[in-house]
């Protein structure tokens, strides 16, 4: 049985771990947010997110995002490729429902889960 655990492994921890996604990504965006990912030499996905506060004002808003964006990784991550992913938020994500951002997301993963996307 899969475990839908977010633990530690899963994230990226360091600034060399967001660098090295943002060197060189695969990038697949929208008007409300932008996702990085680049493959990683590990067996499971791990998950970055980007929310500042230029883009997000308030500190509900960029939790409210980050705990949405955490808990679709967390249920997709047994469909995900082994890739590093970095979630950037943009101004219009504070203003968009919890079942779009969902749906949103879930296309964005999609797309970037690709073999053709390297």
């Amino acid at each position: 049985m899969n475990k839908f655990a977010f633990s530690r492994e899963l994230r990226l921890l360091t600034p060399e771990d967001y660098k090295h996604v943002f060197q060189q990504a695969h990038s697949a965006g929208s008007p409300h947010f932008t996702i990085l990912a680049r493959n990683n030499d590990l067996e499971h996905p791990r998950l970055g997110l980007a929310v500042p506060k230029k883009q997000i004002k308030t500190a509900v808003g960029r939790n409210r995002f980050k705990r949405l964006v955490r808990e679709r990784f967390r249920l997709k991550q047994h469909d995900l490729p082994a890739k590093d992913f970095v979630v950037i938020a943009k101004k219009s994500a504070s203003e968009m429902s919890n079942a779009d951002l969902c749906k949103l997301l879930d296309k964005l993963w999609h797309r970037l889960s690709r073999p053709s996307r390297g």
